[in-house]
C-alpha cells in the first residue's frame, strides 16, 4: 500500500463506539500525527456537549457545524482525525476527507456498537426506545459512504483495540514516518 502523495492526514470513520478516538489517539502517537477529534471541537467551540447542541440546533444544526470544523481540518497537515460517526453524510465532507488525506473505516457490527454505547449517555441518537434497533438503521444507511471514501477498511467484530492498532501501524505505519 503505497501513502497517496495528496494525503496530509490520516482520517478514522465508523460508527459511534468504534473506536475512532480510542485507536486515533494511539495510532496518531505511533505515527507522529497530531490527534483531533472532530466532535471535541464543535464542543470546544459552541461551550456545550453535543447533547446540547443536538437539543438547541437539532441534528442539522450539529451537522452544519460539524461540516465547518471537516472543511478547516483538510486543510491542515499531519493531523490524525477521528470523525463524528454522521460525517460522511454530507457529500462535501466526504470529498474533504477523501482528496485531503488517507481515510481508514472502522467496521464494527451494530450489536458490538450496542454493547459499547448502552451506558453513554452523550449519544443524542441512541435516546430512542430502541437503541439497537437505530443502531442498525445507521449502519444500513451510512455504511456506504464509509465505503465509499475508505482506502482501508478494518473490521472490527474479531479484535480489541490494541489488536486493530497493531494491524494500523502494520498496514500504514512505516509510509507514515516522517
Amino acid at each position: 500500500m503505497e501513502k497517496r502523495p495528496d494525503a496530509n492526514n490520516v482520517y478514522l470513520v465508523g460508527l459511534m463506539g468504534s473506536g475512532k478516538t480510542t485507536i486515533g489517539r494511539s495510532l496518531a502517537k505511533r505515527l507522529d500525527l497530531d490527534f483531533v477529534d472532530s466532535d471535541r471541537v464543535v464542543e470546544e467551540r459552541t461551550g456545550v456537549t453535543i447533547p446540547t447542541v443536538f437539543e438547541i440546533e437539532g441534528e442539522d444544526g450539529f451537522r452544519k457545524r460539524e461540516s465547518r470544523v471537516i472543511a478547516e481540518l483538510s486543510r491542515m497537515r499531519g493531523l490524525l482525525v477521528a470523525t463524528g460517526g454522521g460525517a460522511v453524510l454530507h457529500p462535501e465532507n466526504r470529498t474533504y476527507l477523501k482528496t485531503s488525506g488517507f481515510v481508514i473505516y472502522l467496521n464494527v457490527p451494530p450489536h458490538l456498537l450496542w454493547e459499547r454505547t448502552r451506558h453513554d449517555k452523550n449519544r443524542p441518537l441512541l435516546k430512542v426506545p430502541n437503541p439497537l434497533l437505530r443502531l442498525r438503521e445507521l449502519f444500513i444507511e451510512r455504511d456506504p459512504y464509509y465505503r465509499e471514501i475508505a482506502d482501508l477498511v478494518v473490521d472490527g467484530s474479531r479484535m480489541r483495540a490494541s489488536g486493530i492498532l497493531q494491524l494500523l501501524i502494520k498496514e500504514i505505519g512505516e509510509q507514515w514516518k516522517r
